[in-house]
């Protein structure tokens, strides 16, 4: 970004904190940044943590060049009508809110405003993220590149189309709770084979760490990589059989759709919503 670009960052929760704090590890200075939330002490906490100035989201909107939206999806209509005034048509508006479309973000805007989405996930706290990046009708590649230089601060980025959003928060934006979910049921077997805690905890926790870094090192399908640990008649394969015979693999796959389609019917919620305040405006005499 350029040097007199500036970012907003409304809604300083997890997530927005994360930005904030993985964009000073990078570099940037914090009088660049501004956030915004709406619990005082959350507010006293940022500033006291990294010096960053707490503003309203107006005053916010109004001197940021990019603005960062980490609200919860059912939370974005209002934000959108509070903060829509004080959008400049140059403003580069960034969604960070799971199954809320770009074109239900532009409706609300001023024409022509450029948007794009994210889907993070939570390894961004400690820099090795991934985030997806999606352009809405009105950003162009300068955009996607600013957007893609803001969130390489917290780990990897990649461009997709918006229509493959869903699949992507099935995948990445949960995924780590899938992984949470096997290493606390890992610890517990570990537990209950007769190993203290604290062990089971390391062995599982740097089993775990080592074998995405050996995925990612060396670039092999994770099945061969599998299978060189499985031999013959060996302890591995009888563990495999028995994670087989439970399904766990079919069980996966239920849960990334459950995800998948939990996504969906947030963006048709969000369409719903769309709607019917349309029609209300209407019933009144509104534009819509």
């Amino acid at each position: 970004m350029a040097d007199h670009d500036r970012l907003a960052i409304l809604g300083a929760g997890v997530m927005g904190e994360t930005v904030l704090s993985g964009l000073l590890r990078a570099g940037w200075d914090v009088s660049r940044i501004v956030a915004t939330d709406r619990r005082p002490a959350r507010e006293a906490e940022l500033k006291d943590r990294y010096g960053v100035r707490m503003l309203t989201n107006l005053d916010a909107v109004a001197e940021s060049d990019t603005v960062l939206m980490v609200v919860k999806p059912q939370d974005m209509r209002d934000l959108l009508t509070e903060i829509g005034p004080s959008v400049r048509p140059d403003t580069l508006i960034v969604s960070l809110a799971a199954g809320v479309e770009t074109i239900l973000i532009e409706d609300l805007l001023p024409a022509g405003v450029p948007v794009v989405r994210v889907m993070p996930n939570t390894p961004a706290q400690v820099d090795e993220g991934m985030a997806t990046i999606s352009a809405g009708r009105h950003a162009g590649d300068d955009h996607v590149q600013r957007v893609s230089a803001i969130l390489a601060a917290t780990g990897r980025v990649l461009v997709v189309p918006e229509k493959y959003q869903d699949a992507v928060t099935a995948i990445s934006g949960t995924g780590p709770a899938y992984l949470f979910f096997v290493v606390e049921a890992m610890i517990e077997a570990g537990v209950h084979l007769g190993l203290p805690r604290d062990t089971a905890t390391e062995l599982v926790v740097q089993t775990m760490l080592g074998s995405a870094k050996l995925l990612r090192e060396t670039g092999e399908h994770p099945t061969v990589l599998r299978e060189r640990v499985t031999s013959p008649g060996g302890t591995t394969a009888a563990a495999i059989r028995e994670l087989e015979q439970h399904r766990v693999r079919a069980a996966f796959m239920s849960a990334m759709e459950a995800a998948r389609d939990r996504s969906r019917d947030l963006a048709a919620a969000a369409r719903a919503a769309a709607q019917d305040h349309d029609q209300s405006g209407n019933d009144h005499g509104g534009t819509g």
